[in-house]
């Protein structure tokens, strides 16, 4: 997996749990979860999807890494199995 296919993934993850989410208006490294007000069970949904989508496992000790688009990207890819 590269970063931009991370990326679309942390995209459309976060897509598929808020859709009126404007997510062309984030930045790489704005905190998703403030600026999309996201709440614990948007957040919990969040890193559901992105695991299915990516077939990454995440753990509860990881989503601490998951603050922005680029930290998610990041994680995904040093996750993946190549």
């Amino acid at each position: 997996m590269n970063r931009t296919d991370a990326l679309d993934m942390v995209r459309e993850s976060i897509s598929r749990v808020i859709p009126d989410a404007d997510i062309a208006a984030l930045g790489l490294d704005d905190a998703f979860r403030d600026v999309l007000e996201m709440d614990s069970l948007d957040f919990l949904s969040f890193v559901e999807v992105l695991s299915e989508l990516s077939g990454v496992r995440i753990e509860d000790e990881d989503t601490p890494r998951l603050t922005s688009l680029a930290a998610s990207a990041d994680f995904l890819v040093a996750r993946a199995v190549t």
